[in-house]
């Protein structure tokens, strides 16, 4: 039976879900660290029995990706997750400062409202979960309707972990009945604390301007820089080993290829002997025209597919080995008219060729401010100057170097902190440049006491001033601290 009105209903449910939500929450205030990190650790141990399960759910329901990255996925953000927060300090007085004579208290926002795209379901529900849970709030997921089954099943399950542990149950909770009315009261409501957007840029967008405060990540579109020093046959195994990880569905994972004329032929014969099947002018002008929707974006019917399955949509024949299309692209070719120039969540790579590491610098800057700024960079190399010259110029919040920029970007392969939401900074629109944790979920009540009299601020150094309240002329002193304050 078809539900009347859904947009009614939708935004009626997630009223009543903010208020359960926030009577959860307010049970959870009273929990120590420790009763906190108990049900952080059964959250993750039930994400981690289910990890094959969820995954496999996602795959059917969704048809984007792998069960097997899925499962791993999954591990990441539970046990993973869950090893890299122990120990992390949340709740309550979080630190005390004896001999600055400050203190500080964490403060939870509430209830966080978790947005989840359909390439990343269940694994981005474990992690949003653990991740409020662990700061002190309740979460309310906006499910993506392609995905809405298996993230529901994934809340289910996290929340049988809290109820064994006697929580209250409504600390996660999920929308039943998802549409874009909903998902904006929810963005909207006052009750909402903050805004964990993943998704698309219009998602992002509305979360920012929704009045609430926010945490968005926008896209990314990530170059892979093979210099003249990398080891070559292992830079293509990073390279090909991230794009093919759940067919590229990860938005750290690798958009380009940007190699210099000195080494392009032996990269791009190292490409070939690792799978990859390079199209000539005529197949990329097939390929293209499945990249594009007919309203000019990228066709979602692509999304976390085989290589061999995309080939088969424009029309292609490529030998059943063939794990990613390569599509050579013109140094100039950055932008709208160019789809390899894209953000494809496939197994599609764009390959570059210039002059030297300079050129380099600059096409990928040009690829990221064309999409994707703020968020990932790769650069395979030996020289550490170069990465250098790279960090202080590159418009990023991450430059993983040496390493495969899906597993790097999302704290797999690095001492990053593991996330599926990766802030893009101020570049990219983001309110934040960090892997958000628990501690991006928490604002910081300070308690400092007095540590000199206002009188030593007029002082020379090295003059003591005696502290009495007899004869003091107040409005002198002010005088004297304002004119202070204008030297410095």
């Amino acid at each position: 039976m078809e539900l009347l009105d859904r947009d009614l209903v939708s935004v009626q449910e997630v009223r009543t879900l903010i208020r359960k939500a926030t009577a959860a929450q307010q049970v959870l205030a009273d929990y120590s660290q420790a009763q906190v990190d108990a049900l952080v650790d059964a959250m993750a141990r039930a994400g981690q029995t289910h990890a094959r399960r969820l995954a496999e759910m996602a795959v059917e329901e969704t048809g984007f990706g792998k069960v097997q990255d899925k499962i791993t996925k999954n591990m990441l953000a539970s046990k993973i997750l869950l090893d890299s927060i122990k120990g992390m300090k949340t709740i309550g007085m979080i630190s005390d400062d004896q001999s600055r004579k400050v203190m500080e208290v964490a403060v939870p926002f509430g209830i966080v409202a978790g947005l989840v795209p359909s390439t990343n379901p269940t694994s981005t529900t474990i992690y949003k979960a653990i991740i409020s849970i662990k700061a002190g709030n309740a979460v309310i997921f906006s499910p993506h309707p392609s995905a809405l089954k298996c993230i529901t099943e994934t809340v289910r399950i996290l929340r049988e972990a809290l109820v064994s542990l006697g929580a209250p149950e409504e600390l996660i909770s999920v929308m039943s009945v998802p549409t874009l009315e909903g998902t904006s009261e929810l963005m909207k409501n006052p009750g909402t604390g903050i805004i964990l957007a993943t998704g698309g840029s219009a998602m992002v967008k509305a979360a920012y301007s929704s009045g609430n405060p926010a945490l968005g990540v926008g896209p990314g579109n990530v170059p892979a820089f093979i210099e003249r020093t990398a080891d070559i046959k292992k830079a293509v195994h990073h390279v090909i080993t991230s794009k093919t990880f759940d067919n590229g569905t990860i938005c750290a994972s690798e958009q380009h290829v940007v190699t210099e004329h000195a080494i392009a032929d032996q990269v791009k014969a190292e490409m070939i002997a690792q799978g990859c099947y390079f199209l000539s002018e005529a197949e990329i002008a097939k390929v293209e025209k499945v990249i594009v929707n007919q309203r000019g974006g990228l066709n979602a019917g692509i999304v976390g597919k085989p290589a061999v399955e995309i080939a088969r949509m424009a029309g292609l024949d490529v030998p059943a080995t063939t794990r990613v299309l390569v599509g050579e692209q013109g140094r100039n070719n950055v932008g709208k008219k160019y789809p390899f120039s894209w953000e494809k969540l496939s197994p599609l790579l764009g390959f570059y060729r210039v002059s030297d590491a300079h050129d380099a610098c600059e096409l990928c800057m040009e690829l990221l401010h064309f999409e994707g700024a703020g968020h990932t960079l790769a650069i395979h190399t030996q020289n550490d100057a170069l990465v250098r010259e790279f960090a202080l110029k590159k418009p990023v919040s991450r430059l993983v170097v040496n390493t495969p920029s899906t597993h790097g970007g999302v704290g797999a392969t690095t001492n990053l902190a593991p996330a599926f939401t990766l802030g893009c900074g101020s570049v990219g629109g983001s309110a934040t440049s960090d892997n958000v944790t628990p501690l991006n979920l928490f604002t910081k009540r300070y308690v400092a006491y007095g540590v000199i009299e206002p009188e030593a601020l007029a002082q020379p150094e090295g003059q003591p001033v005696a502290c009495t309240t007899a004869n003091v002329d107040i409005e002198a002193i002010t005088r004297l601290v304002i004119e202070r304050l204008k030297s410095l």
